[in-house]
């Protein structure tokens, strides 16, 4: 099975391969106020701290939010015939869950975040800290590499792991994949010989039972520009455990997630063949 991206860097999250851990997506409880269907995606991003995709979708009810969140989120590849048909990145929705049609150039706003587990000074009780956060980009089926590993499974949903995050870099391809969640992860571990940093932060806090960011506040995400346009930046912010945070540049108010192409159709995307039920496979 192969892995795109970077080698795996540092130690702090090597694991023993042979551990019979299985990983689980389903993570947060998240109230969507989005009716079940297929909606345009005008921006995406990915936050490893809880694994957390928020889509800006178009066409949205009147009434509704055009955020929509989840944590199980599949994907897969538009086919070549349906790019030259003018079709654009699209999702389908059922309940919290989504399968995420995408076209070659689409990128993820990837916000990558380094904890760390420190002893709070005034408890004595263990606490797991956001210490430093990064944004970039994360092309999931960007190149030829993607297409020549999984030729026809691209147009398949499935889950997709990011690759070895790489500060200062654009991201392509993937580190994992499996027609489940814990599949991906455990391809992911095994190409890797680490896992992945979402599962890393989950892991931190079951242990500690909470997460919080520099000034000591606990969260249940970190904040993402997620109603910001379109740009290429890649930004970064330098945090302290010591209850202030430093002043570093935040991340780039424009580097959230979308397409490329020049313009987003508007319309409602026509239903591939099959329904959400009967693509996903178990």
């Amino acid at each position: 099975m192969l892995s795109f991206g970077t080698v795996a860097c540092g130690s702090s999250n090597s694991v023993n391969t042979n551990n019979p851990t299985t990983f689980n997506n389903n993570t947060s409880t998240i109230k969507n106020n989005i009716a079940s269907g297929q909606y345009p995606v005008q921006q995406a991003t990915f936050n490893d701290v809880d694994g957390e995709y928020t889509l800006m979708l178009l066409n949205t009810p009147a009434g509704s939010s055009p955020l929509f969140r989840t944590t199980n989120l599949q994907m897969a590849r538009l086919t070549d015939e349906e790019i030259k048909n003018g079709q654009q990145t699209f999702v389908e929705i059922n309940g919290n869950e989504a399968i995420m049609h995408l076209t070659e150039d689409f990128r993820i706003e990837y916000v990558h975040n380094e904890t760390e587990t420190v002893t709070n000074p005034n408890t004595g009780q263990q606490e797991t800290v956001i210490v430093r956060q990064q944004s970039s980009f994360w092309s999931p089926f960007a190149g030829a590499l993607a297409g020549q590993a999984l030729g026809s499974m691209l147009f398949r949903p499935q889950y997709y792991v990011p690759p070895v995050y790489q500060s200062g870099g654009n991201l392509t391809g993937f580190g994992g994949y499996g027609s489940s969640y814990d599949q991906a992860v455990q391809s992911y571990r095994t190409n890797n010989n680490a896992i992945p940093p979402v599962e890393k932060n989950r892991q931190s806090v079951r242990t500690t039972g909470t997460i919080k960011n520099s000034s000591g506040t606990s969260i249940n995400k970190v904040n993402t520009n997620s109603t910001k346009g379109t740009g290429s930046g890649v930004g970064s912010s330098n945090l302290k455990t010591s209850g202030t945070s430093s002043k570093a540049k935040q991340p780039s108010n424009n580097s959230f997630g979308s397409n490329k192409s020049s313009g987003v159709r508007r319309t409602t995307p026509s239903r591939r063949s099959g329904s959400f039920g009967s693509r996903r496979r178990r």
